[in-house]
């Protein structure tokens, strides 16, 4: 197989971790008699400081041409200033929107040998095996108005949160597709007793589940999944909701995986490239000093491999690559002192 992949490093240990994905990439092209070509393209803190936006119209026209992106981390304090017209988010949330990316996947699961890292209990993390599957080009980032403005006395700021019936349908029905090659049980995550968006989120989610007789649908408010998060992580097998919501959650479930160095994510749309990261931020106080983290770099490779490119032995094979070194004592800092199981 032939096929043109897009790296954008970004900031901070981006281009780290980024130069090694694209080493695994090699080998796998090696191994297996693929050619994967790759160009490098400026997103983020990097592209304002070289361009003055956070998304150069050449790095989007590259990707859309692109059989699949693969993206580092973007953003750093030297970018951090909240009035600033510019910021390196705006970048990742323009790159998703132009590529039509609805939907965010992050995988997470526990390491026999990395129990001990994380702070939850090692009997609540058997058998965690999730899917979270986030809405991405909606609600809160991107509904409008969002301003800022003075009124009499303070300030006044406003953010929209919107969704149409249209958006919710198709992430979700993604969400029980991917349910019938798991467990088939689909966890939606709404705030229905407060919000009217959250209401249409658990009506259409209803909707949806009568096409997928087999799979079974629950509905639970978001500060309930977050306990459970904690407490039954096992109970979860596909989770489902709006972007905020999924943003803070899958944030809190690395805490299961015991950093968030290790978890992979695949935005996908309807048919383009996706877009493959690892969850974790730019860590700019690592950055340069050869200690970051790249195994959820890594299994976002294996993510593209999976879902853009169809090649699912070769996503396995990374997928156990990356198991047997950290069985072997594989460990950056995040991941504490290696203890033989």
């Amino acid at each position: 197989m032939k096929a043109d992949v897009v790296l954008l490093p970004g900031d901070g240990i981006g281009p780290e971790i980024i130069a090694q994905a694209r080493r695994v990439m090699e080998a796998v092209a090696k191994r297996f008699g693929h050619e994967f070509g790759f160009s490098e393209h400026l997103l983020g803190g990097c592209a304002i400081d070289r361009t003055g936006v956070a998304m150069p119209d050449e790095t989007l026209q590259a990707c859309l041409a692109a059989d699949a992106v693969l993206l580092g981390a973007v953003g750093g304090p030297k970018w951090d200033d909240p009035t600033a017209a510019v910021r390196p988010e705006q970048g990742l949330l323009g790159l998703r929107k132009g590529l039509g990316l609805f939907a965010n996947l992050r995988p997470v699961s526990v390491h026999p040998s990395l129990k001990a890292a994380s702070p939850i209990k090692e009997d609540r993390l058997e058998g965690v095996d999730i899917l979270v599957v986030r809405e991405l080009t909606g609600g809160l980032y991107f509904g409008r108005p969002q301003m800022r403005e003075e009124i009499a006395g303070g300030v006044r700021a406003v953010d929209t949160l919107e969704y149409t019936d249209a958006e919710i349908r198709r992430v979700v029905r993604l969400a029980f597709e991917l349910a019938t090659g798991r467990r088939r049980h689909v966890t939606s995550v709404d705030k229905a007793n407060v919000l009217e968006s959250s209401r249409l989120w658990r009506q259409v989610a209803q909707e949806v589940s009568l096409d997928f007789p087999d799979v079974t649908i629950e509905h639970q408010l978001v500060d309930a999944a977050a306990m459970r998060l904690v407490t039954n992580p096992s109970a979860f097998d596909v989770m489902v909701t709006e972007n905020l919501f999924g943003d803070i959650l899958t944030d809190e479930a690395s805490v299961l995986s015991g950093s968030l160095g290790m978890l992979p994510s695949a935005s996908l749309g309807a048919g383009g490239p996706g877009l493959y990261e690892p969850i974790h931020g730019s860590a700019p106080d690592i950055a340069g000093k050869g200690i970051a983290n790249p195994l959820g770099m890594i299994a976002s490779t294996a993510l593209l491999l999976r879902y853009s490119l169809g090649l699912r032995t070769e996503a396995e094979a990374i997928e156990s690559a990356v198991h047997a070194a950290v069985a072997d004592g594989a460990r950056t800092a995040d991941l504490g002192i290696f203890r033989p199981t």
